[in-house]
């Protein structure tokens, strides 16, 4: 007869062999989980996945048995190097039997003899980052590593998803208010390399050198996250990926305007040992962060949409954030988030640098006339900052506007209640009237590279006098922060006579042959003019940009392109100008056309009036609908920007 120690010691080894999993492998499924997580653009050879929602992983066993409602174990998941559940930068969770709501969980959802399947929830406010992943029962075993993204697919957070997160192309808009001129860019964002980069990104932000602990445990907040990347974006005060420069000396680096996309400038950051590139500009350092939006003269930045809990209600949505380093923000150079609404509301108190962003969108541009005896007459211009306000629309290549979204109409009273509020005296004083003299500056309908053309000085007379004037009229090279440059036309007429009620119309000639060494690579003039009324001493300035029209690239797209199959595009572009073109150079890329690469193809000297022309071969890698961005550069032609849209089939 078995004695009863027997029964039991042999109850307990059949009951440690349905609860002791020896494991041989771990699959973690990545292809099934990264499409339905929506980050399989980034490949399928590894594991991404997003918080808030469920993943699945399949545990192959060596030996041992699972048993629904008998076998026991738990989970392990870090992030950072100091991991620890206080800073919520660890979990270890149970096997239950249904997800636990905004918490870290596990449920067996298939099992057989030889394999376990479970489904592992994250909360919808967890730490972003990388991640290891291991088995505990009795012990822990290392399993695999996986990458925890923020999830816009969660219901609070859904907006044009499509567009947002999952376009990998885009439209910067340049130029004036009066000529705004899209640039396709190339995001990339899912190019190999470029995902490790940005988490790079964040383990060399100083925040993350000075206490890994504190900085990890704060990556579960877009905010923090945006201030980030807002920061690290430029290198002023850390290792941050772009130099900024704005003298037109780029002889050590890339010209801003050079720069198509951020695959190479992400991948050049990050195979230097995070060394910065050389160089940065506004629209640059905003393309890098995410997408542009335009402002005249023009300034770009970023919009990014998050709840705020840390502010009152009312502020979720589009935030403004600015990467570009103008001024520090709580010690870094670096600015935002602030919400789009607390700008328009004149709310200048909400975090972060609300003050500086309504700056951006509300200035007064204030200009100097210096008299010959030295005294100055300062100018207001309370209408000429924050017009036109662009970005891309939703599903298409058309510019929208959004300056409803940050201000209120000009002359409005809801805009004057928003001045009272920001304490904004200049806009609060009414504005000048056409009472008097006043003078305009017209313009002709096409100004293009490489043209002679005409601006106009519009003077009318509004009194019932008879006037005598003197009028200053310039033109100058301008950049698209206003700096001024060479000038390259000019008229000073002592005597201007003007009737009561009369208008006059004087032409300045601003030809290409001045203009040519003179302007830079951003095709920007600025005309002022001058009218001083002798009677009274009066002075009156008009000012205006205007934006030189280059040659259009043309993009042919030869034979039907289809994924993993070489195709090929003739690119051309005419010389508009009165003198050969040397040193050209066509620049190509675009996302899931060339690789992550920028192809790079020189040609001979192109004579005036003639095509400049390539023949390129790429293999597009994914079926969609994609940019082809193109660059064309010369000795006197430069920066000319196109682009067409590719259908892969």
């Amino acid at each position: 007869m078995v004695s009863q120690f027997k029964v039991l010691r042999i109850i307990n080894i059949l009951f440690s062999s349905f609860t002791d999993l020896e494991i041989s492998r771990c699959d973690l499924q990545c292809e099934v989980n990264n499409v339905n997580h929506h980050t399989d653009l980034n490949g399928t050879d590894r594991l991404i996945v997003r918080r808030g929602q469920a993943f699945t992983l399949t545990l192959h066993l060596q030996s041992g048995q699972f048993e629904l409602g008998v076998s026991t174990f738990s989970l392990v998941v870090e992030t950072g190097p100091c991991a620890n559940e206080a800073s919520k930068t660890k979990a270890e969770f149970v096997l239950s039997e249904s997800p636990v709501e905004n918490s870290w969980s596990v449920v067996a959802s298939h099992h057989d003899e030889y394999s376990l399947s479970l489904s592992i929830s994250s909360p919808p406010n967890a730490c972003i980052g990388r991640y290891s992943l291991s088995f505990k029962q009795n012990r822990s075993i290392p399993l695999e590593d996986f990458i925890l993204l923020f999830n816009p697919w969660c219901p609070v957070w859904y907006i044009c998803l499509s567009e947002y997160v999952l376009a990998q192309d885009g439209l910067i808009f340049r130029g004036t208010h009066k000529s705004t001129i899209p640039a396709a860019w190339n995001f990339g964002q899912f190019e190999p390399g470029i995902l490790d980069a940005c988490l790079r990104l964040l383990d060399e932000n100083p925040k993350f050198l000075n206490n890994a602990d504190r900085d990890c445990s704060k990556r579960c907040s877009p905010v923090y996250i945006t201030r980030v990347v807002s920061a690290m974006v430029n290198c002023n005060d850390d290792k941050g990926v772009l130099t900024g420069r704005w003298d037109n000396n780029y002889k050590d680096g890339v010209s801003p305007m050079s720069w198509n996309g951020s695959v190479e400038i992400l991948q050049d950051w990050d195979t230097m040992s995070c060394k910065p590139v050389k160089y940065g500009q506004c629209w640059v350092f905003a393309a890098v962060g995410c997408t542009g939006n335009f402002l005249m003269n023009f300034h770009c930045w970023v919009e990014s949409w998050m709840t705020r809990p840390d502010l009152k209600s009312g502020f979720d949505g589009w935030q403004a954030s600015d990467p570009t380093p103008q001024e520090r923000s709580e010690g870094a150079y670096c600015c935002g988030p602030v919400p789009v609404r607390a700008i328009k509301e004149g709310e200048l108190t909400v975090k972060y640098d609300a003050p500086f962003v309504f700056a951006e969108v509300n200035a007064d541009e204030v200009c100097f006339i210096k008299r010959k005896d030295g005294t100055q007459e300062k100018m207001h211009f309370t209408a000429k900052v924050g017009e036109k306000i662009s970005t891309k629309g939703v599903g298409s290549d058309k510019r929208e506007d959004i300056t409803h979204l940050y201000k209120y109409p000009e002359g409005s009273d809801e805009e004057r209640k928003v001045f009272e509020k920001a304490n904004h005296q200049n806009k609060l004083l009414k504005e000048d009237t056409e009472e008097g003299l006043n003078i305009k500056i017209k313009v002709s309908q096409e100004m293009k590279m490489g043209s002679d053309f005409d601006v106009f000085a519009v003077i009318t007379n509004n009194t019932p006098m008879a006037k005598l004037c003197r009028l200053m009229f310039c033109a100058r090279a301008a950049c698209y922060n206003s700096v001024m440059g060479i000038e390259c036309g000019s008229k000073d007429l002592l005597n201007v006579q003007l009737q009561p009620n009369e208008e006059k119309q004087i032409p300045l000639r601003v030809i290409y042959s001045k203009y040519c060494h003179a302007i830079t690579d951003q095709n920007l003039i600025k005309l002022a003019a001058l009218l001083i009324d002798y009677g009274t001493k009066d002075a009156i300035l008009a000012m205006r940009d205007i934006y030189l029209e280059n040659p259009p690239i043309k993009i042919k797209i030869l034979g039907e392109p289809k994924a993993n199959r070489k195709m090929a595009a003739e690119i051309s572009l005419i010389n508009p100008l009165s003198e050969s073109l040397d040193d050209c150079t066509f620049c190509m890329e675009g996302a899931n056309l060339t690789q992550g690469k920028i192809i790079r193809e020189k040609i001979s000297p192109v004579a005036p009036g003639q095509e400049a022309k390539v023949k390129v071969y790429f293999c597009p890698t994914k079926a969609g609908l994609r940019k082809l961005v193109v660059d064309f550069n010369s000795n006197r032609l430069r920066d000319v920007k196109g682009y067409r849209n590719v259908i892969i089939a």
